[in-house]
Parts: C-alpha cells; sequence; structure tokens
C-alpha cells in the first residue's frame, strides 16, 4: 500500500487550518457584503443564517418545515450558469430515478431564482454555508443528503472534509480546469490537492480538463461531455426574439454577457460607426451593472432603450435607438435570436471568455475574441465546425460584424456574400451544438450508480 509522502498530512492539517482561521476572520464581511448587495438584489438578504449553516429544511414552494427524506440528491449550482447547466442533468436524474427528491443550493441571487423553477413538490432549496468547519458540519446535520453533486470548479475543502466525516460521497460534475487556474492551483496545492481527492467521482468536460483535474489531485476521473450542450433554449424566448428582429428593419449586432472593461471601448467604437448603423443589443454579465452601463452608453453619446422598460413588444421608438440594453434575466436566447450576428463577451480582455454553447444553439453567428481560456475546448470546437470565427481584437471585431450585417435586410434577389456567410455559420452553429448533446444523460446514469438501488 502506497503512503503518502513525509509530511504531507502535516502540510494538509496546517492549510486547512490556516485557511479556517481566515474564512472565520472573513465571514463578518461577508455578511456585510451580503447586506450590501441586498440594497439592488433583496434575495441575499433572505434566510441569511443558511449562509452559516443553520436551517431548518422548508419546502422551496411553501417555505414550510418538511421532513428530511431519505436517499434526497443535493445539488450546488453557484450561479446562474451554473443552474442553467444543471438543469438538464436534474432531468435526466429525475427520468432515470422516478421520485427523486432534490436539494439545491446556490450562492448568488440569480442562481436562486434560476433553481426555483427546477424543483418539485417536496424538494427543498437553499444558500451555500460559507466554508468554515462549524457552518458546513451545521449544514449536513440539518439536511443529510445522501449524495452531494457540485458544479464545475465548486471545490471547497472544509465542505469535502465535513461531506467524509458524514459519510456522504461527493461528485464534480461537468467538472471543468483551464491551464491558468490549474497554474493558480498548484500554488495551493496542499489545500486543494486533498479537497479534489476526496471527491468520490468527477466527471470532466474533456480530456484535457481531465488530465489537469487528475495532476492537481482528483482519482476517479470519468470524461463525459459538456452539459450545456444539452440546454434546449426555449422556443417562447426564440419566437419572441424572430419577432423583434422581424419588426425592427435593421440589422442587430449582440454584445454578449460583457464583462468590465469591455463596454466603454465597443460604445466609443460604436458611436465612430457611420449611420445607419445597426443596432447594437448590449447584455451585460452581472445584472448589479446594468445601471453603470446604461451611464456608459449615455457618456458615449448614443440613445439607449431598456429592455425592464417594456413588456413582450418594444415600443415604437426603440427601433431609433442606437443602443438596447438587455437588463433583464433569463432571456439570452431571445437576444441570440434577435441578433444576426454576436460578440462573445469576456473574450476581448483577458477574462477568459464567456459560455458560446448557448449562441451555438440558438443559431447565431459568433465572433470572439483571442481570450476564451475559461471554454478553451468548447471555442476551438466551434471554430474547428466554422460555427465562430476568432478575431485578434474588439476594433477587428466590430468591424467584421458590420461586414457580416451588410445587407443583412436585403431581398432574395440581393443577397449578399455576407448574407450567404452569416446564413452558412447559423447552420454550422445548430449543427456543432448538437452534435456534442447526450452529456446530461452520460451524467445521471454515473450518479444513480453511485446511488444505487
Amino acid at each position: 500500500m502506497a503512503h503518502p509522502p513525509p509530511g504531507r498530512g502535516v502540510k494538509e492539517a496546517l492549510a486547512r487550518a490556516a485557511y479556517a482561521l481566515l474564512l472565520r476572520a472573513a465571514t463578518p464581511l461577508y455578511l456585510l457584503r451580503l447586506w450590501w448587495r441586498g440594497r439592488q438584489e433583496p434575495a441575499y438578504r433572505t434566510r441569511w443564517r443558511e449562509r452559516l449553516g443553520w436551517a431548518t429544511p422548508v419546502c422551496a414552494a411553501s417555505g414550510a418545515p418538511v421532513t428530511v427524506a431519505e436517499g434526497r440528491v443535493w445539488v450546488h449550482a453557484v450561479s446562474l450558469g451554473e443552474t442553467l447547466a444543471a438543469a438538464p442533468l436534474v432531468h435526466a436524474l429525475r427520468e432515470q430515478r422516478p421520485g427523486l427528491q432534490l436539494l439545491l443550493t446556490h450562492s448568488t441571487a440569480t442562481g436562486r431564482e434560476a433553481g426555483a423553477r427546477l424543483l418539485r413538490p417536496g424538494d427543498a432549496q437553499a444558500w451555500l454555508p460559507y466554508d468554515t468547519p462549524g457552518a458546513v458540519r451545521r449544514f449536513f446535520r440539518a439536511q443529510r443528503p445522501a449524495l452531494g453533486v457540485v458544479m464545475e470548479t465548486e471545490v471547497w475543502p472544509a465542505l469535502l472534509q465535513a461531506a467524509q466525516t458524514a459519510g456522504v460521497p461527493m461528485v464534480l460534475a461537468n467538472a471543468r480546469l483551464s491551464a491558468r487556474s490549474a497554474a493558480k492551483g498548484r500554488r495551493l496545492a496542499a489545500l486543494l490537492h486533498p479537497a479534489l481527492a476526496r471527491f468520490a467521482s468527477v466527471l470532466a468536460q474533456t480530456e484535457a480538463d481531465a488530465q489537469r483535474l487528475r495532476e492537481a489531485g482528483a482519482r476517479e476521473v470519468q470524461v463525459l461531455g459538456n452539459l450545456k450542450f444539452d440546454i434546449t433554449p426555449a422556443p417562447a424566448l426564440l419566437a419572441r426574439g424572430q419577432a423583434w428582429r422581424a419588426g425592427l428593419g435593421r440589422p442587430v449586432v449582440l454584445a454578449a454577457v460583457t464583462r468590465e472593461g469591455e463596454e466603454a471601448p465597443l460604445l466609443a467604437a460604436w458611436a465612430q460607426t457611420a449611420a445607419p448603423r445597426p443596432l447594437l443589443l448590449l447584455v451585460p454579465r452581472h445584472p448589479q451593472r446594468f445601471d453603470e452601463v446604461a451611464a456608459l452608453v449615455a457618456a458615449a453619446g448614443l440613445q439607449l432603450q431598456r429592455r425592464s422598460q417594456w413588456q413582450a413588444t418594444p415600443p415604437a421608438k426603440a427601433a431609433q435607438a442606437d443602443v438596447w440594453l438587455g437588463d433583464s434575466l433569463g432571456e439570452m436566447a431571445q437576444y441570440y435570436a434577435c441578433a444576426d450576428v454576436a460578440l462573445l463577451g469576456g473574450s476581448f480582455a483577458p477574462l477568459g471568455g464567456q459560455n458560446l454553447i448557448e449562441a451555438a444553439a440558438c443559431g447565431c453567428p459568433l465572433l470572439m475574441g483571442p481570450h476564451t481560456f475559461n471554454f478553451a475546448q468548447a471555442a476551438e470546437d466551434a471554430l474547428a465546425a466554422g460555427a465562430a470565427e476568432r478575431l485578434p481584437d474588439l476594433s477587428a471585431a466590430v468591424a467584421r460584424a458590420l461586414a457580416l450585417v451588410a445587407d443583412a435586410d436585403a431581398g432574395p434577389e440581393r443577397a449578399s456574400d455576407a448574407a450567404t456567410a452569416r446564413q452558412a455559420m447559423a447552420s454550422r452553429a445548430r449543427a456543432f451544438a448538437q452534435a456534442h448533446q447526450g452529456a446530461a444523460g452520460r451524467m445521471a446514469a454515473a450518479i444513480n450508480a453511485r446511488l444505487g438501488g
């Protein structure tokens, strides 16, 4: 039997102790930050005791106390993106195991709001506790899951230690680890390597992710694909976006899921575009930045309409605006369906890019910048499939977008090379998304095998 090198156990214990001390000291600051964020997103001020592990299991629909079900599966999806990715997995788990009861946890208000739509009678929903030893011990005593599933990159040392002590097997689903994150993790190897080793199973998106996860300490690793390919855009949202586009009579360029530092240069470039310019549909990644981005649009001297200011149909004056601000949640499919071409947020600054799979599933041609390390394999696969193009910087991407939407509203008799290229990219994007589906069923089978029965 192999034994760990001398001193490794001591290093791990010291690393965990230092980590726990730091988290305990920071807890009051975390709670103050929650209260501050609650000014704009009131959900952050609700049920705050759950953040400390003090919680009575309640029905998500009624708020009434519930009896903790034997065999309940706990799924943690930190924010909106992870919750959307968890949706096809939850559906597959229920399909393969009828009667399954679910505990769903989150760390953000947007994740919790989206997660509520996945719940059925008898399910429960809670905030994930902070990763302090006391909070996570209280969480497991109160909730008593049979098995835990955490999504993508959620590796919490104290939580995993407490799960092991409580006898709860843990699965890291849809797991990914970029080369950049792996390099950072090596500096905290004494803390993170033992944490990854405590997962009973790691279900990786790609072979490259799997290899990095094994090197980082994960033991049982399988490559089962990416759950985000199994997300089906809502037909109602697609239809509404297409109706918006048909009523505009002008091209639409979408800046999808943008991050801080990207909007100002984009708006400056847009203000310099010769009239009549296409409509710019701008959708920031973080809801708390909606007002900030609206101010940037005004500072650029551009006329703005905000999605939050109308119901199902844009007012007539919206067609004359320079920019629409997509300040809503859960409507990305609608925005992709409205657009002739999209620029991928997070990829034009060194931020790693955002998820491009939803754009492909909606058949929206996509232009991305040089920084896609968070979704490296999906980005390379999309390029190889001809579903996306990579540009060296934002200026080049804006120029390419304008070229692609030239004559976008011309009739069939005037169809241009740009229209042909755009339509070919849209077809290839849909085919690319469909070809990579199936991860939800594979991951559900692997998780259900852990549950037995």
